[in-house]
């Protein structure tokens, strides 16, 4: 019997061997971000599958929350129809469970401090790991909560992601920084969730002190609404691309029945710049 070999990306989470991986390649990681139950549960799923398909490295599966402070009007409307669907965490994490064996690339979570002290941290973290999520996005949960919580995370196989922003003190980036797990999440603009037409210059340098001050990949997310601004991000070296409201806008002008074709297109698309 022939003993596998052994690979530099074993023992890493599987968010940091994707990211290695694509690093292998020279390819940036596409990262949608999707709303869960908009318009129903059984239309994530699927579009889950179709983002897969058409070469999204991760997804960005947000669980609707009542009072969502850092997302704008679209992601705003898009938790409040899922909420009127009557979308909760455990029917979220049931239907990330039963794509088991279907879906293989890495999910992460994007949810609030509310609901996840609501249940308990550790709690949270289980069941998040036993649905199949890879990482963790709490936008609101402060800095020194989420050095606390990280290592209780990381004893489920759940790398929890902090949030930089372009307002963000260089002392206290580095800080988020290091203490950020599977990659940074670097907030393009000032402000919530959003299309804009263009990007911060700033953000730029800030992609290169990241990379600078911590070794692990930085990804971009906030305001990129098509293939240009993945490109654009691509350009000033950022390790991945988080797209959140132009696709969650689509779906919802979509049929039910058409939404995983239409947003499998609009992944084809936005893969397409990543490369």
């Amino acid at each position: 019997m022939t003993t596998p070999a052994v690979t530099a990306t074993d023992s890493l989470s599987p968010i940091a061997a994707r990211f290695a991986s694509l690093r292998e390649q020279g390819r940036m990681a596409l990262m949608p971000f999707l709303m869960a139950g908009d318009p129903d549960l059984s239309t994530t799923a699927e579009v889950l599958l179709s983002l897969q398909a058409q070469g999204a490295d991760m997804v960005e599966l947000g669980i609707p929350y009542s009072d969502p402070l850092a997302d704008g009007p679209v992601i705003q409307a898009s938790a409040y129809r899922a909420l009127s669907a009557g979308t909760t965490p455990d029917r979220v994490l049931d239907m990330l469970a039963g794509l088991k064996g279907q879906l293989t690339i890495p999910v992460i979570l994007f949810t609030y401090s509310n609901p996840l002290l609501n249940r308990g941290a550790e709690q949270f973290f289980a069941d998040a790991a036993a649905a199949g999520a890879a990482g963790l996005v709490v936008p609101d949960l402060p800095l020194e909560e989420a050095e606390r919580l990280s290592p209780l995370a990381q004893a489920e196989g759940l790398d929890l992601v902090l949030l930089v922003a372009p307002t963000t003190p260089a002392d206290r980036m580095r800080r988020i920084a290091a203490a950020s797990r599977g990659f940074t999440y670097l907030v393009s603009v000032t402000g919530v969730t959003g299309e804009r037409s263009s990007l911060e210059g700033r953000v730029s340098s800030l992609v290169a002190d990241l990379k600078a001050c911590c070794p692990i990949p930085v990804a971009v997310g906030f305001g990129i609404s098509g293939p240009e601004q993945v490109s654009q991000v691509k350009s000033w070296g950022a390790d991945g691309a988080i797209v959140g409201s132009a696709l969650v806008k689509r779906i919802a002008a979509t049929e039910p029945n058409s939404a995983a074709a239409q947003a499998g297109e609009f992944c084809r698309q936005l893969r397409s710049a990543a490369d």
